[in-house]
């Protein structure tokens, strides 16, 4: 059952919605209140969000790549300029999710490198404690830079990591 990083395509939406919405469900349950991961609302969201990414504009705007296992997504990634007020000309990573069974496995990574080639530096925020995605990351050339957010919404901490 190999693992096939590749560009989506429209018909990828939903899968691409399930893998966010599932790998939050994985990673950020007793992190996240309950309420925000049982949103009957979270899945539409994740499908609207994804399907903007089909316009002409975000797509010069930004990088994106999913993870394909017989058939189905597993993952995905997503790119685009930063956001950051500090460094407003970089590139910031804003999605990288895979399934938890296939953690390790090098989807992680062919999807970060799908996105972002090894020499550019860009941003991200990471969950603290995520120790696991802090681990990948730093493999990756990231590294903490001292910045911290608390999105309340959430209910999540995070840290910054830069490359």
């Amino acid at each position: 059952m190999p693992i096939v990083i590749r560009e989506p395509v429209v018909d990828d939406v939903e899968g691409m919605a399930r893998v966010h919405v599932d790998a939050w469900r994985e990673t950020y349950r007793g992190q996240m209140p309950d309420a925000v991961l049982d949103d009957p609302g979270l899945l539409e969201r994740r499908r609207a969000m994804w399907r903007s990414f089909f316009t002409p504009e975000n797509q010069r705007t930004y990088r994106v790549a999913v993870a394909e296992q017989d058939g189905r997504i597993v993952g995905i990634a997503m790119v685009g300029p930063s956001r950051e007020a500090d460094r407003p000309d970089g590139l910031h990573l804003f999605v990288l999710y895979t399934y938890a069974p296939i953690h390790g496995g090098g989807a992680g990574a062919g999807l970060l490198d799908a996105v972002l080639g090894p020499d550019e530096s860009a941003t991200l925020w990471v969950a603290d404690p995520n120790p696991r995605a802090q681990a990948f990351y730093r493999k990756h050339g990231f590294a903490p830079d001292g910045s911290t957010t608390t999105d309340e919404d959430l209910g999540l901490t995070e840290i910054r990591m830069v490359r």
